[in-house]
């Protein structure tokens, strides 16, 4: 009985020592915690004040390239034990919440909610945004233009399908858009169903979502009807609507629309990856790591493609996309559209692009941009 009323006292003391540490931890992390929020609103306070000298000088409240740079700052300064990811996501919301006390910005994707658009828009922004959804890429183009929103978010390539062709149109078509960000998406499809796998008869998604994962339906829903629909958001609430459906989609868009996730990570590649851009009417400020877009039209004879890519290799400036896509006109022709480092401003991009200029039938400048880091 000694002993049993001995291990007793030992076990209770030892609680009572367990249950003082956690007071004396959890009084720790509420005094962090106050300390956090003082920090937090003295950085907002600061960045209300270079709002107010950028809008007394005209200046725009989104600065994309600083941004980057704060986020990067942030990452290479961080020791632990928070990883890059959680760093950028909490910075980005503490940066998005004080734009917004400068100007809260209206940015349109291609909709529904939790589309990959949606989620490359909120990557980007954050959550202290006025979001606009719209029902295809032309209709985000056409908001921005017609300035009923500060910014929209389009796809750009991909890096198993590449080029999106609904965006590269859009750029020929309203050329005075600007790319002011990219936004670089690692892209996770998932089968979404309320229907057993061998009752499945229709497959929704984006095309370019379909064809992202041909290789796993093929095997896996040799026996469904794979139906291309405008965005995966829109299939995930078709599949919910419809008997025998199933959609391909983000686990957000599962969740928000009560599917469930029959398989995840469907993508026929692993490293399977999109990169969006922010379209705007203004010119991004420059950047330390930029990156400058260009589209152009050479003369249709033999060499003058070429004639136009010597230009960046005499100049040592590194090609990092290039793609070619149909000219909407009656003649057979081609516009060419590339991405290389280096800003509009520095000196051996302006000589290339005046050499461009020299050599093309046109040469139009969609903007240079910081070069976005992938996220995770």
């Amino acid at each position: 009985m000694t002993r049993k009323t001995d291990g007793g006292t030992n076990n209770t003391a030892a609680a009572n020592r367990a249950a003082a540490s956690l007071r004396h931890l959890r009084s720790s992390i509420d005094r962090l915690d106050l300390q956090i929020l003082k920090l937090v609103n003295e950085r907002a306070s600061l960045a209300a004040e270079i709002g107010q000298l950028k809008n007394d000088h005209g200046n725009e409240v989104f600065s994309p390239a600083r941004e980057e740079e704060v986020l990067q700052h942030v990452i290479e300064a961080n020791k632990g034990p928070l990883d890059a990811n959680t760093i950028r996501a909490i910075y980005r919301e503490i940066m998005s919440g004080a734009r917004a006390l400068q100007k809260v910005l209206k940015v349109a994707y291609l909709g529904p909610e939790d589309s990959f658009s949606h989620l490359a828009a909120v990557e980007r922004f954050g959550h202290n945004i006025e979001y606009m959804q719209v029902g295809s890429i032309a209709a985000v183009f056409e908001e921005v233009n017609r300035s009923h929103a500060d910014f929209g978010v389009v796809p750009l390539e991909n890096s198993t399908d590449g080029r999106v062709a609904d965006t590269l149109d859009m750029f020929l078509r309203l050329p005075q858009l600007k790319i002011c960000a990219e936004v670089r998406l690692p892209v996770d499809h998932n089968l979404l169903s309320n229907w057993e796998q061998e009752r499945i008869r229709r497959v929704y998604s984006k095309e370019q979502a379909l064809s992202q994962c041909r290789t796993w339906l093929s095997k896996n829903m040799p026996q469904a009807h794979l139906i291309p629909v405008s965005s995966t958001a829109v299939a995930a609430q078709t599949a919910l609507r419809e008997e025998g459906a199933a959609a391909v989609a983000s686990r957000e868009a599962a969740v928000r629309y009560g599917l469930r996730i029959l398989f995840s990570d469907i993508e026929d590649s692993p490293s399977n990856e999109t990169r969006f851009a922010v379209i705007g009417l203004q010119e991004c400020p420059r950047g330390s790591h930029d990156k400058t877009a260009v589209m152009f039209r050479v003369p249709h004879h033999p060499g003058s493609l070429v004639d136009a890519l010597n230009i960046f290799k005499q100049l040592r400036l590194n090609l990092s996309w290039i793609e070619s896509f149909p000219a909407k006109e009656p003649k057979s022709e081609y516009v060419f559209f590339v991405d290389f480092e280096g800003d509009k401003e520095d000196a051996k991009v302006k000589k290339a692009l005046a050499s461009l200029e020299d050599h093309c039938d046109s040469v139009i400048v969609l903007g240079s941009y910081p070069t976005a880091s992938v996220s995770h």
